[in-house]
């Protein structure tokens, strides 16, 4: 076990690189072969090995997930004054790129089974909104919302999914990856995510005709021609080849970093539970998590600023969990259907350390400083 300063800084989730060096190997490739940017042989592999592992027909490699939510949307045909609707409980980037397409959120209220978008919600918000265009589902902290039931609304409806993934590259619903349930998927490669090209994001689809028109956005709408010619409204939202060098050696590194991210979970459940007011994160029998950040609440007399507090003086990082987008104040005058679960989990919640690189000592540390909140 590696030994480590007690003054050492601990990190929610910081990037981690291969201990094989896969990354580097790639990023050298396209050194030597001075394909640098803006495309190349990683940029294609990438696309191609991504897909693949996940079980899509065609993926486009993108500068972030949020462009890749932008340009799902427009895929989707979402444009000006058209609804969509939208999980609540979830980071700003998920809803700010229906305000990128004009159009109109709608904020749907998590459930406590998933703490994802809830099935009933979103069947009242069908019955208030029929005219909606599309409805972005997100797996919160790599755990799946109820697929089947969402699935099952939408195509009674004739809605289009897209599945805001970003948090949740590696889990399964039901034997199959989160992300290929929708019309698209999205994953995010920020360097906080299970693996990282630094910043980057994906968009998978069984649409190949779709995914083809996206890396045609996502390169400033260039048309065919020998002078510089746009038809389309294009946007700058290529990863570049050295970014997916990096993204391929990490996917080689993809199921290391789950079996990790699961460890710390299991060890923070089993030392963390018993204690008066804490509840983990759901656990479904459908659902295989990443654990990308493992979270709990606390109902007790030990409130999360309180651990918020004793972790950071010892020089720990945690958050708290996602504040809904309908108490946002950019967000606050669109309309919002549910009841109170998503204050709920904000207001309880807090996000443990889950960095991958931690040691049994790192984790040690964590759960002795959170335990003597309750010894006060």
């Amino acid at each position: 076990m590696t030994t480590t300063k007690v003054n050492e800084r601990i990190f929610l989730s910081s990037p981690h690189m291969s201990d094989e060096g896969y990354e580097l190997e790639y990023v050298k490739e396209a050194f030597d072969t001075n394909w640098i940017a803006p495309l190349g042989e990683n940029v294609n592999g990438f696309e191609i090995e991504l897909a693949e592992k996940v079980g899509s027909k065609a993926a486009a490699a993108l500068s972030s997930g949020t462009a890749a939510i932008h340009l799902a949307l427009r895929a989707a045909g979402v444009s000006e004054g058209d609804i969509v609707f939208c999980p609540t409980l979830t980071f700003s980037a998920t809803a700010n790129p229906i305000i990128y397409q004009n159009a109109v959120p709608v904020f749907i209220d998590s459930n406590y089974e998933t703490w994802n978008i809830c099935p009933q919600a979103l069947e009242d918000a069908f019955l208030r909104y029929p005219e909606v265009k599309a409805v972005i589902v997100v797996h919160l902290y790599g755990l799946s919302a109820d697929m089947d039931r969402i699935v099952e609304l939408c195509k009674k409806y004739n809605v289009a999914i897209i599945e805001d993934a970003a948090e949740s590259l590696g889990t399964y619903y039901k034997g199959k990856h989160t992300g290929t349930f929708g019309d698209y998927g999205i994953f995010s490669f920020n360097g906080n995510k299970i693996i990282t090209t630094s910043g980057g994001g994906m968009l998978v689809s069984n649409n190949e005709e779709k995914i083809s028109k996206a890396r045609f956005w996502a390169t400033q709408s260039r048309d065919q021609a020998r002078h510089y010619q746009h038809s389309e409204l294009g946007f700058n939202y290529r990863m570049s080849n050295v970014v997916a060098g990096i993204g391929r050696g990490q996917l080689k590194v993809l199921n290391q970093r789950v079996e990790k991210k699961k460890y710390i979970y299991e060890f923070y459940k089993r030392e963390l539970s018993e204690l008066e007011g804490v509840q983990f994160m759901p656990s479904n029998d459908w659902d295989e998590p990443n654990y990308w950040l493992s979270s709990m609440t606390l109902t007790g007399k030990v409130r999360p600023i309180h651990i918020f507090e004793a972790l950071e003086a010892e020089n720990i990082e945690s958050r708290p969990v996602w504040k809904p987008m309908h108490l946002q104040p950019f967000f606050e005058k669109y309309d919002y259907i549910g009841e109170d679960v998503s204050e709920n989990l904000f207001e309880n919640g807090v996000c443990l350390p889950s960095d991958t690189k931690m040691t049994d000592e790192d984790l040690e540390r964590v759960v002795e400083t959170i335990k003597g909140m309750w010894l006060k």
